[in-house]
């Protein structure tokens, strides 16, 4: 299948410690991202999108800055072009704003529709955290 990767920046109202706990830790992504997170004893992220689950690795972590979800199939572990979720809080020196940075790797959806997905999420993001 052909992937497709969603690039788009959003402006976040709130400091980058608090939103970061809600982009790196099981229960803050439960909150807008995914309906239901676990970690498993390999440590790999299971997110549960309407009944279907979807294992991660942790691919990447910096604290406060940056975070990085490599999915993967446990039924298929030779399969080398994983689809992954990147998140990254990048912040104006000028204006000290906060943006997140959303990279979606994955052969799902179209442009439109990584639109629509994302801003609906990020939209619950914010009314979380107030920002």
């Amino acid at each position: 299948m052909v992937k497709n990767k969603f690039v788009s920046d959003y402006q976040i109202n709130a400091s980058k410690k608090i939103v970061f706990h809600y982009l790196s830790s099981a229960s803050g992504l439960e909150e807008w991202f995914a309906d239901e997170v676990k970690i498993d004893e390999d440590k790999n992220y299971i997110f549960d999108f309407d009944n279907e689950e979807h294992y991660a690795k942790l691919a990447s972590l910096r604290l406060n800055s940056h975070v990085k979800f490599e999915f993967f199939d446990p039924k298929n572990p030779v399969d080398t072009d994983h689809s992954y979720i990147e998140f990254k809080l990048e912040e104006n020196d000028l204006t000290q704003t906060l943006f997140l940075k959303v990279i979606d790797y994955s052969d799902v959806y179209d442009e439109d529709e990584s639109v629509s997905i994302w801003e609906g999420l990020i939209g619950r993001l914010k009314e979380i955290i107030g920002g």
